[in-house]
């Protein structure tokens, strides 16, 4: 196999608003009997270790890695398994409802893997969708804007706005929830807990806030004090960001953190099943969650993981969690994402 290291396509099949960054992992043998093929929301710089450690016991293996917005895997998946064409073998993503969906319409397939019989009854539906992180919204912010600390929770968030220091205007981050599906969930959730959010991001607007489609759009300007805050930020992104970014602080807000799980499948259609099973397997062993935690920091859901960044480990703040099961295909609901959607653009124009 002619060896790529990486290959940026626009996918033209589908209408997406962003390309696709495509990698190719070339078998480390140098010759490949099989090729796994995935389609992921997680950075791809993040996913390597995955892989690579992956094909350290599969030598003969080449990977195929398509780093993709949430909304675009669902589309494919879907699209893909309809035209009786092959689709990813394996399917990871931050946005669960959408992965949810997935399985619950029957586009993923139930898989037998040894380590679902030790899973926490809420990481894993019917042997077809599994939690493999347990990630919480945090809040970033720029250390040198915030000598005596960031604000603390919602209610604090809310006064600082109005107090608004000079030169914090207009440097306000949050996730576009009309392009971003785990931004969309976030808030979905901080509705149900939270009465005040509108306020909260009216707020937020009158002092000039943006928006991006991306997680690492925002930390890249929290860090270099382009932004001074971003909110409901993925904590997994932000964590890893911040061990060469000493500018860059993040705090689970003390008045409750929504914490969302990455969910994995193996889809109904994919090419080679069996090698997303054995994908599957190996990120929910002891070796791959420690992987998950301890390099990429993405706080593991086994508890067999010692001393690691666990499903136990974020008891600082109270926690949200969202269960893997069919109760969050509600955020999914059409009527209540157009109600949700409203109220986003009301309050960003400060109606």
């Amino acid at each position: 196999m002619r060896k790529i290291s990486c290959l940026i396509l626009l996918c033209t099949t589908f209408a997406w608003p962003a390309p696709a960054e495509v990698v190719a992992y070339p078998a480390p043998s140098g010759t490949a009997s099989a090729e796994l093929v995935i389609y992921s929301t997680l950075d791809t710089r993040m996913a390597a270790p995955l892989i690579l450690a992956f094909q350290s016991t599969h030598p003969d293996l080449a990977v195929r890695y398509e780093d993709l917005l949430a909304g675009e895997i669902s589309a494919r998946v879907i699209a893909e398994t309809r035209a009786g064409t092959p689709t990813a073998d394996f399917v990871f993503s931050s946005a669960m409802d959408m992965q949810i969906k997935l399985a619950n319409d029957g586009y993923a397939q139930p898989v037998d893997v040894s380590q679902a019989r030790n899973w926490p009854e809420w990481a894993n539906w019917q042997d077809t969708a599994f939690a493999l992180t347990f990630e919480p919204a945090v809040l970033v912010y720029h250390k040198p804007s915030f000598p005596d600390g960031p604000p603390q929770s919602r209610l604090e968030l809310m006064e600082w706005l109005r107090r608004l220091p000079a030169g914090m205007a207009g440097r306000i981050g949050t996730y576009d929830i009309e392009q971003s599906a785990v931004g969309y969930l976030f808030l979905a959730r901080d509705a149900e807990h939270f009465p005040d959010i509108w306020s909260l991001l009216r707020t937020m607007a009158a002092a000039g806030l943006q928006t991006f489609s991306t997680s690492q759009e925002i930390i890249d300007r929290v860090a270099d004090g382009r932004l001074a805050l971003g909110y409901n930020i993925l904590g997994s992104y932000a964590a890893d960001q911040a061990r060469n970014a000493p500018d860059l602080g993040l705090v689970l807000l003390r008045d409750f953190t929504v914490v969302i799980p990455r969910v994995a499948l193996v889809p109904r259609a994919a090419a080679s099943p069996e090698l997303g099973r054995a994908f599957l397997a190996h990120l929910m062993s002891k070796d791959g969650q420690s992987l998950l935690s301890e390099t990429l920091r993405l706080p593991a859901v086994s508890l067999e993981v010692s001393g690691a960044r666990n499903a136990l480990s974020l008891q600082g703040a109270p926690l949200r969690v969202i269960s893997v099961s069919p109760g969050v295909l509600v955020y999914l609901d059409q009527a209540k994402r157009r109600r949700l959607i409203r109220l986003w653009r009301s309050a960003l124009a400060q109606e």
